[in-house]
């Protein structure tokens, strides 16, 4: 790449910088693929483009019948321009990707959602495979299927294919450890091969079934199953020809409920755009052995954007950091889809189409897609609606200055005092800023003081605020009365962090909703609300998410120290052998499932040490 009239002062101020003078730069600008930054006056890029010809489309922004609002905006904005010449138009679509990503400038389109999308995994080094959820790098050995939208949808099929095929769903240490078969065969969801109850070829017949499922091959199972079926009447084995029976009617039961089947073998995604008020949603549905898997919807910011260019944008940004199928459908055509779909290619190894002219199944399945963006977006809308409306009458009912836009929540959970956790909860305008959630473990404080576990959490939360490492709320909630908010209050002045709007949450007489007490700090008399307030709605909702949240946060953390706290009382058995039998085993359950035997497995444990262990966790055996 070349860099041409490219200011090494991008981000100097502007009073260092020349005048910009867009005829003088456009004129000296040549005809050939690159790329181009606007800086605002700050040195700040505002916006990142690509071009065939730099000249023409820079060109095109200075123009004076150009009239389109974008184009209006930025050019009101751009105090600067920088320009990279590439090679190809391909390289400056690789350029412009990147420059987003490490920019994120406000008028381009950016995918604020980094969704990590589950799979199912079938570890086949295994003697009898388990088919188990997986989320991460696809880097262990085995097979993948997927991705599904969500980890409920991951969870639904294996529920479906284990009441099909009855494939085991244990950790290999509790699969090694038995002596008989758990509930999980009692209730006909496993074969039990870990006690030898089926097999090797005939579980591993059930795991290709399954696999054929997975992989959309359907007609081939049910074909398989008659067939057997029919094999197992003719020796008079009437028992197992019954238990075929019915397996081949769950299959077929569970077929008649997919949403998409394709007449053969197909891997596609389907991605569709819609439209509202300026805002958009991309809907992407994954279709993976002719069957659906499930949709998800993206956000993505878009200020003064186009839907061909948001699309655009949205198959570029997925795709160059993911792995991607053979085909990706697309509801409209763009205008760097040829390079995109070279390129892709290249990195997938195989061939990758981008189709947009679609008719039959696929133009179906667009439009349902489309249907799923459209739906999405008027839900957003509501709930957008919903929550503005509450965050106007929080401002009139607690005299703001200006509607909030970031409201934080903190809530302590413990038992008894023990394992004390707080949480904090951060909505937007647009809902929950998941994101931002934090927790935080609280020590050193006497078991049961709440004001002191809560003055902790602000005060860790809030030096992050006071040093600019995270923004201020325009609200902090309390879940508590007047007590924990001069805590809070006191936190807060300690550390010098001004103009946030403190409230209280105070239960009402009865602990019932819609009775709720808020205390406004400096006002000794309380707010209440009408049960059907919008701004009661709002506060409710934040203070219920901060509950859940610290509440799981707790009983991870109790859950965590009674499988530990058990270990601590062996003698002779130090933090390091505890955490290697934790790591062996999967947890306190399965150590309590191991003998002697099992237990010298472990690395550095001898087994007299085993003895000492066993004993301890089986007294009077």
């Amino acid at each position: 790449m070349n860099d041409a009239l490219a200011g090494d002062a991008a981000h100097d101020h502007a009073e260092q910088r020349p005048a910009f003078d867009p005829k003088a730069f456009v004129e000296a600008l040549p005809a050939r693929p690159g790329v181009y930054r606007m800086l605002d006056a700050s040195g700040a890029v505002i916006y990142v483009g690509k071009a065939r010809s730099l000249k023409s489309r820079v060109g095109s922004y200075f123009q004076p019948g150009n009239v389109q609002p974008k184009v209006q905006a930025l050019v009101a904005r751009t105090a600067a321009m920088e320009v990279t010449i590439t090679q190809s138009d391909t390289e400056a679509l690789l350029l412009e990707y990147n420059l987003i990503k490490k920019h994120r400038p406000r008028f381009n389109v950016v995918l604020r959602d980094d969704k990590s999308f589950p799979f199912l995994h079938l570890d086949t080094a295994h003697e009898f495979p388990r088919l188990a959820f997986y989320r991460g790098s696809r880097r262990e050995s085995g097979r993948f299927f997927g991705p599904y939208p969500s980890a409920g949808a991951v969870r639904e099929t294996l529920n479906q294919l284990q009441k099909l095929f009855r494939l085991r769903n244990c950790t290999d240490m509790y699969f090694a450890n038995r002596s008989r078969p758990c509930l999980q065969y009692q209730i006909r969801r496993c074969t039990a091969p870990c006690v030898g109850l089926i097999s090797r070829d005939a579980y591993a017949r059930d795991v290709d079934a399954a696999v054929k499922v997975l992989e959309g091959r359907n007609d081939e199972v049910n074909r398989d199953l008659a067939r057997r079926m029919e094999a197992a009447a003719e020796r008079l084995e009437f028992e197992e020809a019954a238990a075929l029976r019915d397996q081949l009617a769950d299959l077929k039961a569970v077929q008649a409920q997919q949403i998409v089947t394709a007449g053969a073998q197909h891997d596609a995604d389907v991605i569709a755009v819609a439209e509202s008020g300026g805002e958009y949603c991309v809907a992407l549905m994954f279709v993976r052995g002719g069957r659906s898997l499930g949709s998800t919807t993206y956000f993505p910011r878009a200020s003064l954007a186009e839907a061909t260019e948001v699309l655009s944008q949205f198959v570029t940004q997925y795709y160059l950091e993911r792995d991607c199928p053979a085909e990706i459908l697309v509801d409209r055509e763009f205008e760097e889809l040829p390079e995109l779909q070279a390129e892709l290619s290249a990195r997938a190894g195989h061939r990758v189409r981008i189709g947009a002219s679609l008719r039959g199944l696929r133009a179906r399945w667009i439009a349902m897609v489309r249907e799923n963006a459209e739906q999405a977006l008027r839900m957003r809308g509501l709930q957008r609606a919903s929550i503005e409306s509450g965050l106007t009458e929080i401002q009139e009912e607690f005299g703001l200055p200006r509607r909030p836009r970031r409201l934080e929540c903190f809530d302590i959970s413990h038992t008894g005092g023990t394992d004390t956790v707080a949480s904090c909860v951060v909505f937007g305008e647009d809902g929950p800023v998941k994101a931002d959630y934090r927790r935080f473990n609280i020590t050193g404080v006497a078991p049961g003081d709440d004001y002191a576990a809560m003055q902790q959490a602000l005060e860790r939360r809030y030096k992050r605020v006071r040093d600019g490492e995270v923004p201020a709320p325009d609200v902090l909630l309390i879940d508590g009365g007047r007590g924990q908010l001069a805590r809070a209050g006191e936190a807060l002045d300690k550390l010098g962090v001004a103009g946030v709007t403190l409230i209280g949450v105070a239960k009402g007489p009865d602990r019932r909703p819609g009775q709720e007490q808020l205390f406004l700090l400096g006002n000794d008399l309380p707010s209440i609300l009408a049960p059907d307030s919008a701004a009661l709605h709002v506060i409710q909702r934040v203070r219920d998410e901060a509950h859940r949240f610290a509440i799981t946060g707790h009983r991870r953390k109790r859950a965590k120290r009674h499988s530990e706290s058990i270990l601590e009382t062996i003698p002779g058995l130090g933090p390091v052998k505890r955490r290697e039998l934790l790591k062996q085993f999967g947890g306190l359950q399965g150590i309590l499932r191991a003998g002697v035997d099992d237990l010298v497995q472990v690395r550095g444990l001898g087994r007299e040490l085993a003895q000492v262990i066993y004993e301890h966790l089986h007294p009077g055996q």
